[in-house]
């Protein structure tokens, strides 16, 4: 039934965030092929864009999708099976067509409330994804982009490689499953952890595009900050035991505990010195607390756990002022060892910064800036800018605002960065 008197358009909008990686997942696990799978859903969306406006939004927007995306990759099947020569080829595709014809789109959007996470279908395409014969970088870009919905262009920038680099890594990370057989299932017990690290990088990378989005007119993409922390609790239901996979979901929720005040009420871009912590969500604060605590005592500390113990900090200072960041340069520094980044070290010179004076966390910044390793990341420019502005060094500051602001495509973060421009323009006038 067409009866949900919705904008067509944002109805499209919304489902496409919510649920495009649900229906990828649901027709992969039927049809072995990524590309079929995508294209079908696109297409599904595109009729949306098209007959919702004249038909009006049916009352069960997601069901549709994954119904029409089951019809067009029926459709694409059989006219393929039309040119088909093989007789084993024919067998294969009626079988699929079968198993497409069953998929029901009801129980597809379930989710992992009312079915095992053994057989949760996104659960089931990150392990595929994550395989250990794929390049760590195309497992995880594989990933975000089947099930995620991020665009090639979003997931180079967050990978920091030109977009032509990662668009090459998805088309053979494809064809890699298909050519040597990778299963769509979540592997046996004694194998979960070999492939964990990559798993929980997807994951990660998952929660931070949602956390602040690369592209657009938002700076959150809530549903996907939502997915990641509903898809890390799902695995640490696989694995309990698993101190890292505790520790992600607490680095999780204590980020996601600041979300409502990371914009204003016109959607700009709110600095965590100025967030109203009185609005910080207690609840999910302690739960990050209480998981933080018990993956510590299993006496395996990993990155997120280090990195969920900063988020601690922050979360349990009643100002920024009173912010212990000198424990928090000192864990930095720890997690440089462990996992050394250059980003990890740009996140350290900002908390020397906070304890010991900008002075000395712009020197930091230098030696890192001089590597040229990140020399097309926004975050370095910034940060760079903001230590010189502090400093009294306005033109070098707002030419290094300039150099972020070419580099940002987040409308909110773009918006912020034009401000700091303008304002040292002032200054110096």
């Amino acid at each position: 039934m067409f009866i949900r008197p919705e904008d067509p358009h944002a109805v499209v909008d919304r489902l496409f965030r919510e649920e495009q990686g649900r229906a990828v997942a649901t027709l992969i696990r039927v049809l072995g092929d990524f590309d079929l799978a995508e294209e079908a859903v696109q297409e599904a969306f595109i009729t949306a864009l098209e007959t919702w406006p004249v038909r009006g939004v049916p009352d069960n927007p997601g069901a549709w999708i994954t119904t029409t995306a089951r019809n067009r990759a029926i459709d694409r099947l059989r006219r393929r099976r039309v040119l088909a020569e093989k007789a084993e080829l024919l067998g294969r595709q009626a079988l699929i067509e079968e198993e497409l014809a069953a998929i029901d789109p009801d129980a597809a959007l379930d989710g992992a409330e009312t079915m095992s996470p053994i057989v949760d279908d996104r659960l089931r395409l990150i392990f595929t994804c994550c395989h250990p014969a794929l390049a760590m970088d195309a497992r995880v870009a594989l990933t975000l982009r089947t099930l995620g919905g991020l665009s090639t262009p979003a997931i180079a920038r967050a990978f920091l490689v030109p977009e032509a680099t990662l668009a090459q890594r998805l088309v053979r990370a494809k064809r890699k499953i298909r050519d040597a057989g990778i299963p769509y299932r979540v592997p046996d017990s004694h194998a979960l952890p070999e492939r964990l690290d990559g798993v929980l990088r997807v994951l990660y990378l998952v929660f931070n595009e949602g956390y602040g989005a690369s592209t657009g007119d938002r700076l959150i993409r809530r549903e996907l900050s939502a997915e990641a922390i509903r898809l890390v609790r799902v695995l640490g239901s696989l694995m309990p035991d698993e101190p890292e996979v505790m520790g992600l979901l607490a680095l999780m929720l204590l980020h996601d505990a600041r979300r409502e005040t990371r914009t204003g009420p016109a959607g700009e871009l709110v600095l965590l010195e100025d967030q109203d912590r009185e609005h910080w969500d207690r609840e999910r604060i302690a739960e990050g607390q209480a998981l933080l605590e018990r993956a510590m005592r299993m006496r395996r500390v990993g990155p997120y756990q280090l990195q969920a113990a900063i988020a601690a900090l922050h979360d349990e200072a009643p100002s920024a002022a009173e912010t212990d960041w000198g424990q928090i340069a000192a864990l930095y520094r720890i997690l440089g060892e462990m996992a050394p980044s250059p980003v990890v070290e740009l996140n350290r010179a900002v908390a020397v910064a906070m304890a010991d004076g900008p002075a000395s966390g712009l020197d930091l910044v230098e030696r890192i800036a001089a590597s040229g390793q990140l020399d097309d990341y926004p975050y370095l420019h910034s940060t760079r800018a903001d230590l010189l502005r502090r400093l009294g060094r306005r033109a070098e500051a707002a030419a290094a605002y300039r150099r972020a602001l070419e580099l940002t495509a987040n409308g909110p973060e773009r918006t912020f960065l034009e401000g700091r421009v303008g304002e040292l323009g002032r200054a110096t006038a």
